[in-house]
């Protein structure tokens, strides 16, 4: 089975993780006592118990203030999940792994079987506890395509989890507690949406981790980052629309909103290191498009800072990621103007063969046209070049400069010198380049260079979780086929008959796999005679259980009885005792509770394409009728009907 990584092993990273479940616990603490004095507060009308209790609340407040403080250090420590390379990469921002309690699920679970499938718990004990040691190994994943799979793995059992265990008028009685990413303020549900939203948000997260570690200063390690950070994107888009009424605010709709953005701008920051690596530096048109993938830059993370600066989001997102996010939108900007300078003043002027090329680059090149001669005029007079070099680096400086002002705002940032770096070097790149080609006979007012026009080579993409890449087997499916056996169908206890066979056979029709239905009873025949009905589902031949029996081999186990005949167990679905009114033609056959093979193979699993439904956390939602999950209609399978 699969393994988390040892949660003890000190690797900075769980140190890391560590201090934020022993923080998550004090807040919760914290939480608790507020509550109970914010009753007493309510509910006490002597002065004197109100001052105290005013003087704890006072204190718990802060208390709560300075655990959210630091846990946003431990969100910001984002140095520990980047790579140990030589070389200088921008930082980029990893989440951390929303933590949970453990969950004991023997008691109910074994409760549910005996009383719901009318088996004996006891004898399910070792699935129970291969399903809960699953979820113990999820909990501390490896930073790896083997802790992605963990994830994945999980998520798809609860799939069957849900099937089995959860029928949809009542809940059973467990309760999910998962702490928030952001905050560190623990909630809890009964749904097991919430179960699974959190470990989409893991998986999420997790790939954002993947991404930051990479060293992104080779073409193999910048890939991996773009996948990463496309896959973390996926996670949260599909988090977002497919799971609403979120109990804590890491996972509601604008928090997610701003999650895909940021992992958007971050897989855009790896586009423009890629074309950095791969462009051949003194050509004027890679150059101009440099500055245009810098601009893209700049326009991503600028929408990232609105997402994080909106009303909902502004007070839980850590003041480092938006401080961050700012100073990147205007170190690409100073570095679009940079790059524009450079096109400029470097690059030779063009021959009268390159003329029309450069020409029509340039041309969509400035939001607005620069002022003065025309573009043909400008392209071939170095003078005229070098003038309007001299106005976007003017511009590169002035935003340089405010990337630090900025950047000197964060305490926490402060402290990161790989972006106090990053910064530096551009600014002095920039400051050496003006000097270089200011002329003191300059007399001329530099202008004001316009801003440049963004352009990507490479749009990002979402790519949304593929779940049926990792193959599960529903620990659970001795209980028998989900199509019959899962916590939505009740059925009346078996009923054992014995059946002898007549000159026509055993006087019934039988239909389809795992379990094989009785499709019809013939009037005056054996089957009719001991009882069988339409409708019902042959669960054991002889004492041999025949849930999971392919047709031929029921029919096998009937045929080979001798004179003696043959004991036959069945069950009834509750609600198909009563032969429908139904076309036969239409309905394919029999009351239509039956589900293709497909959704009885137990290898089956969802998906991600499939229409999903909406899964809602809070209590109230009404289940969608369709399940995500139901297979074709039955007559898809062929016709295999027959009389026996």
């Amino acid at each position: 089975s699969q393994q988390g990584c040892d949660p003890f092993a000190q690797t900075q990273r769980s140190k890391l993780q560590h201090r934020r479940a022993r923080i998550n616990q004090q807040i919760n603490k914290e939480m608790r006592m507020r509550a109970g004095a914010e009753n007493l507060f309510r509910a006490t009308s002597n002065h004197k118990v109100k001052e105290t209790v005013a003087l704890e609340l006072s204190y718990v407040n802060s208390n709560l203030q300075l655990l959210k403080e630091e846990l946003e250090e431990l969100n910001s420590s984002v140095d520990v999940y980047q790579n140990d390379s030589e070389s200088i990469s921008v930082p980029m921002i990893p989440l951390g792994l929303k933590e949970t309690k453990e969950l004991d699920l023997l008691v109910p679970l074994k409760d549910f079987i005996s009383e719901h499938y009318g088996e004996e718990g006891v004898l399910f004990e070792k699935e129970i506890k291969e399903f809960m040691e699953l979820r113990q190994a999820m909990r501390t994943p490896s930073r790896n395509e083997a802790g992605l799979e963990l994830l994945m793995e999980y998520y798809n059992q609860l799939h069957f989890l849900d099937s089995r265990f959860f029928p949809p008028t009542k809940p059973l009685g467990v309760f999910f507690h998962w702490y928030d990413s952001l905050t560190g303020v623990p909630s809890h549900q009964r749904a097991l949406a919430f179960e699974k939203g959190s470990v989409l948000f893991n998986l999420g997260a997790l790939h954002t981790q993947i991404g930051a570690r990479q060293d992104r200063a080779a073409l193999p390690g910048l890939s991996q980052a773009i996948d990463a950070f496309q896959r973390a994107a996926g996670a949260f888009n599909y988090l977002k629309e497919n799971f609403s009424n979120a109990p804590s605010l890491d996972m509601s709709a604008p928090s997610l909103n701003m999650l895909v953005r940021l992992m958007v701008a971050q897989v855009q920051e790896c586009v423009f290191e890629k074309m950095t690596l791969l462009r051949a530096q003194n050509d004027f048109l890679a150059r101009l498009q440099l500055a245009q993938e810098a601009a893209k830059v700049e326009d991503v993370y600028s929408l990232v800072h609105q997402a994080m600066t909106q009303p909902h989001v502004k007070d839980y997102v850590p003041f480092s990621w938006t401080t961050m996010v700012h100073v990147k939108s205007e170190h690409f900007k100073a570095l679009s103007h940079y790059f524009a300078a450079i096109a400029l003043c470097d690059c030779p002027v063009a021959s009268e063969s390159e003329l029309p090329e450069q020409e029509k680059a340039f041309m969509q090149f400035h939001i607005t046209m620069p002022e003065g001669p025309s573009l043909r005029v400008l392209l071939q007079d170095p003078e005229e070049r070098r003038k309007l070099g001299k106005a976007h680096l003017k511009k590169a400086i002035m935003k340089h400069e405010e990337a630090m002002r900025i950047h000197g705002l964060c305490k926490i940032l402060r402290k990161m010198d790989i972006l106090q770096e990053v910064l530096s070097f551009a600014h002095k790149r920039s400051l050496s380049k003006y000097s270089e080609i200011d002329h003191e006979e300059d007399f001329f007012e530099t202008g004001d260079a316009p801003d440049i026009h963004p352009k990507t080579h490479q749009k990002p993409e979402i790519k949304p979780p593929n779940f049926s890449q990792v193959k599960v087997t529903d620990l659970f499916h001795r209980l028998g086929p989900l199509s019959v056996f899962s916590a939505k169908n009740k059925w009346y206890p078996a009923r054992r008959v014995h059946l002898m066979r007549g000159e026509n056979g055993f006087g019934f029709t039988l239909r389809g796999d795992s379990p094989v239905l009785i499709a019809g009873v013939i009037p005056g025949g054996c089957a009719a005679a001991a009882g069988l009905k339409e409708g019902d589902y042959i669960v054991s031949v002889n004492g041999k259980d025949c849930r999971w029996s392919k047709h031929a081999e029921v029919v096998q186990l009937l045929k080979s009885c001798g004179d003696e005949g043959v004991d036959v167990a069945v069950i009834t679905l509750h609600g198909s005792e009563a032969p429908r009114a139904v076309d036969k033609k239409a309905a394919g056959m029999s009351s239509g509770m039956l589900k293709s093979n497909k959704e009885n193979s137990r290898k089956s699993l969802m998906n991600s394409k499939s229409p999903s439904t909406l899964l809602v956390w809070s209590k109230k939602s009404k289940r969608s009728k369709k399940s995500t999950y139901s297979g074709v209609p039955f007559t898809a399978v062929g016709d295999n009907e027959a009389m026996y």
